[in-house]
């Protein structure tokens, strides 16, 4: 993909981005910012954010302290490899809260960052998913949706916690399956959220 250019202000701004977040787990702040570019003003960095959000380099998230991800131009532009955030435990087993580690980042090949920033990595939780070669440990790949099909694997959160099942969605009936008999059926409610589906373990090269 043909990347838009950008000045050398703006890749710069980019790269410290990056280094902070590749180095420390998270974006600097605006001093922070300031310092490393050598600047005093506010608006200064505050119009290279803009110009680099309007060539989809990065995407800000309003109301949110150092909230920036980086887009796949971002990357490409600065030809380096792709950053997730390993977000938390997903359950193989019991139910379990899903917590973001803020500090921990993963380089993913550019083939796999396909789907930019709407990305999560998950350590799996438990041995409910050994049927379908998820082992406890495992770090599986999930990417953000809005439709969901039968039988894919997918990250749901419910009353109880946050779980990694197979989703039955068939003859009428919406249910989380376990890949091993000793656990049961979690249903689907009002209160369900799916945050994501599987495209790849990352442990074991199986989607």
């Amino acid at each position: 993909m043909k990347t838009s250019i950008i000045s050398h202000r703006q890749k710069q701004l980019l790269q410290i981005i990056y280094d902070w977040l590749k180095a420390e787990g998270n974006i600097p702040s605006f001093e922070e910012m300031k310092k490393e570019l050598g600047v005093s003003s506010n608006q200064a960095v505050l119009d290279l954010l803009e110009k680099l959000e309007d060539k989809k380099m990065i995407k800000r998230n309003e109301g949110l302290a150092r909230s920036i991800n980086i887009l796949q131009r971002g990357f490409e532009s600065l030809d380096v490899m792709p950053l997730v955030n390993v977000a938390g435990l997903g359950s193989c087993g019991p139910l379990v809260e899903l917590f973001e580690q803020r500090d921990v980042w993963m380089e993913l090949s550019p083939e796999v960052h396909q789907f930019s920033c709407d990305l999560i990595i998950i350590k799996a939780y438990g041995d409910s998913m050994i049927g379908a070669n998820i082992l406890d440990g495992d770090l599986l790949l999930f990417t953000k949706a809005k439709e969901f099909k039968d039988n894919e694997i997918v990250l749901a959160r419910t009353m109880d916690g946050t779980t990694v099942k197979r989703l039955i969605n068939r003859d009428k009936k919406t249910y989380f399956q376990p890949e091993n008999p000793k656990y049961e059926r979690i249903p689907v409610t009002e209160e369900t959220y799916i945050l994501g589906k599987l495209i790849k373990n990352l442990s074991r090269n199986y989607a």
